[in-house]
């Protein structure tokens, strides 16, 4: 790939949260003994997690359904829901724990408390690979205008291309979105419709190509003997450069077409790593991905185990699907053929818009020219959502594509939007790489977990005039945990992750610790009443800082996750 553009961009996120940095692991004494080696989990059972919209006849999204409202079909049978959650959006903020207390001499325990922090965040992805000069303008001008109208003190935005050619991180500085706007232009490879003969899309292109149609052969060489002007008996070339065509089309179609779905997939680890409401908004016209299937659903599945929403906007606007004949000698056969097959193209460009918006709780916005409205609209987050989850029995590691169905009881609603389906897995997934998989996508959320009783404290030490030292302490209780008894100890082990952010979300440094019990029976007891306590330290500069801590066990597979904000003066 040529795209210069993509390597500026992955070297801009291997900076970001999340991604080459990893937590510290660090080794510690105690009779529960603590490693750096990764802990052994066992592998949860398989759980598919659904996001459903339901909406009434006025386009309202519909918050009192009960789990006992909502069948879902897994290839056509029944699954039993065993996972079931409401969202409503600016509900719940999320919880921060705020210590001013510090070991300081002379520190004022009742420090006045940090300013609150950013609470939605929202990334613009242009498909500057796919966009076209016309398309791009329009969309830049509604930007622009919502953006300026719409940006809310507490909210964040960012702007990113799928060429990484324009980049600008979250911010709510409106002059500096507004010049990034104008910044972005478009970065397609692809020779614009109509100027090559013959003409062949991509989507004609993976026809003849890959799927052997006669038919779309046919059009793009009734095309290549009109705007090659050759006669009847030169049937044979023109083929030929039809299928010169398509081979050039399917190569740069191929390359921009993964290039677009891998931004959207680093772009949702990104977004993840943001505190409170996360949210993406994909302007394209499309693309297709005919081998690429199997990498939307797992952008889909990241999505939702981040619980990042992603919208989609379709750039085109009104589509009308007109082809200029006057830019080159076409035969009226091929204009008709070429305008058929763009009209299908189109379909399936625009699929995978409605689909990553489908699958993750988002909206899709198309054929319209109020592309203002239209940002509106993907923008805002639904005002309800439903998040269903289950687990399919007798699973074939076939890799084979499930479809899904969600439908009521009773079917009094018209519209129900959700998830269209999955792949299988080909393989049994690795439980120590899904453990480590789980904890870094708790640790890069802001969603408080319970299912561990811990207590999250922080004390901090003036080094000198611009260095500080920060301790966070995690005090876990014991009497909730599963140990499991062998050769008579108590076996569990925990393993706990303390991440450190600046106060808009961005990560600094985590540090690692696994905590490896084998406890006897009345080191056990006598450790279940006072918990155990590990502590993690940071060297800190002054400033404002939040903090995310994660415990997960092994045995009982439960986790907790807790915020915590601290101010060092």
């Amino acid at each position: 790939m040529n795209h210069s553009g993509y390597a500026i961009l992955l070297a801009f996120l291997a900076a970001q949260p999340g991604w080459s940095q990893q937590p510290d692991a660090e080794k510690t004494t105690a009779e529960m003994t603590m490693r750096d080696t990764p802990a052994t989990f066992r592998s949860k059972v398989n759980l598919v997690l659904v996001p459903v919209i339901v909406r009434d006849s006025k386009g309202h999204a519909i918050g009192d359904l009960k789990q006992e409202n909502f069948q879902l079909f897994d290839k056509g049978k029944p699954q039993v829901i065993t996972r079931f959650t409401v969202e409503k959006a600016g509900g719940t903020p999320v919880q921060f724990q705020v210590e001013p207390g510090a070991l300081e001499p002379g520190n004022d325990p009742a420090a006045k408390p940090p300013d609150p922090l950013a609470e939605r965040f929202t990334a613009y992805i242009f498909d500057d690979v796919h966009l076209v000069f016309g398309d791009l303008a329009r969309v830049r001008q509604a930007a622009e205008r919502h953006l300026n109208t719409s940006l809310l003190p507490a909210d964040r935005a960012a702007i990113f291309t799928t060429s990484g050619q324009t980049m600008l991180d979250f911010t709510d500085d409106r002059e500096k979105l507004r010049a990034t706007l104008l910044r972005i232009q478009p970065r397609s490879r692809a020779t614009p419709q109509g100027l090559e003969c013959p003409s062949v899309t991509y989507y004609m292109a993976d026809l003849i190509q890959n799927k052997n149609d006669t038919f779309a052969l046919q059009a793009a060489t009734q095309d290549a003997l009109a705007c090659l002007s050759l006669t009847p008996d030169q049937t044979s070339m023109a083929e030929q450069a039809a299928r010169s065509a398509a081979s050039r089309s399917l190569s740069i179609g191929d390359s921009e077409s993964r290039l677009s779905l891998t931004v959207l997939k680093q772009m949702i680890r990104r977004v993840a790593a943001m505190p409170g409401q996360r949210n993406i908004v994909l302007v394209s016209p499309g693309f297709i991905t005919p081998f690429l299937q199997s990498e939307i659903t797992d952008a889909i599945d990241s999505a939702i185990r981040s619980r990042v929403t992603v919208s989609s906007l379709d750039a085109r606007g009104l589509y009308t699907g007109l082809i200029d004949a006057s830019q080159r000698t076409s035969s009226l056969a091929s204009l008709n053929a070429r305008q058929q097959y763009d009209r299908l193209s189109a379909l399936a460009e625009a699929d995978i818009l409605a689909e990553v918006a489908d699958g993750t709780g988002g909206t899709f916005f198309q054929n319209s020219n109020d592309l203002e409205e239209g940002f509106r609209r993907v923008a805002a987050t639904p005002e309800y959502s439903y998040v269903l989850g289950f687990s399919p029995q007798n699973l074939k590691l076939d890799g084979s594509f499930h479809k899904l169905k969600v439908t009521l009881k009773p079917s009094s609603h018209p519209t129900v939007q959700a998830r269209r389906g999955y792949y299988a897995p080909k393989h049994l997934a690795n439980p120590a790489e899904d453990a480590k998989r789980e904890i870094e996508e708790a640790l890069f959320s802001r969603e408080v977990l319970h299912d561990i009783p811990v207590e999250l404290h922080t004390q901090f030490f003036k080094t000198g005039e611009f260095d500080a030292k920060l301790a966070v302490l995690t005090r876990v209780d014991l009497r909730h945990l599963p140990f499991r008894k062998a050769e008579g100890r108590n076996l569990d082990n925990l393993t706990v992750v303390s991440g450190l952010f600046d106060r808009n979300g961005n990560y600094i440094q985590g540090m690692s610790k696994l905590v490896e019990m084998k406890l006897k029976d009345g080191t056990l007891e006598s450790k279940i009443g006072a918990g155990i306590t590990i502590k993690s330290s940071f060297d800190v500069k002054p400033g404002g800082y939040v903090i995310r801590l994660v415990v997960r066990d092994s045995e009982g597979q439960m986790m907790a996750a807790q915020n915590g904000v601290v101010e060092i003066p």
